[in-house]
């Protein structure tokens, strides 16, 4: 697996940085951080991200987007107690789906990258993202080096 491109390891390529608490529970036995933590600590983050930026609720209209695909690149162990810092932002954006991207810090060190689509169902009408959300969307669009 190729290493991620540089700019996805700097935390200034992203608009929006949350630190998230990890917790005993997320060790697995060999005393790092477990996959599935991983996953809940990018959750947890994108959640944050997408209430913070203003992405659900009324601009939605009453329509459902589902995460349709997550990749996480594992780059190096994660430990406990230390909180971690998740930079997070948006990716491409298309007729009915976009990307967030994420990377998650310990420290000043990258362990890890997380990228995610999303799908929005049709309206309707069967158009895809309204122009309005599509505009706020790019507001969060992440600077790729």
């Amino acid at each position: 697996m190729p290493r991620p491109a540089p700019w996805r390891l700097d935390p200034a390529a992203y608009p929006h940085t949350q630190s998230v608490q990890t917790r005993f529970q997320d060790l697995d036995v060999l005393g790092h951080l477990n996959n599935v933590a991983f996953a809940a600590l990018f959750e947890t983050a994108r959640t944050k991200f997408n209430r913070e930026a203003e992405l659900w609720g009324k601009r939605f209209s009453g329509r459902r987007a589902v995460v349709a695909r997550m990749e996480i690149s594992y780059l190096v162990e994660g430990t406990y107690p230390e909180d971690v810092e998740i930079a997070t932002g948006v990716g491409e954006i298309g007729g009915r789906s976009w990307s967030i991207l994420s990377c998650m810090f310990q420290g000043d060190r990258p362990i890890a990258t997380c990228d995610v689509v999303i799908v929005m169902d049709k309206d309707a009408d069967g158009n895809g993202l309204p122009d309005h959300f599509k505009a706020r969307l790019a507001e969060f669009r992440v600077r790729e080096g």
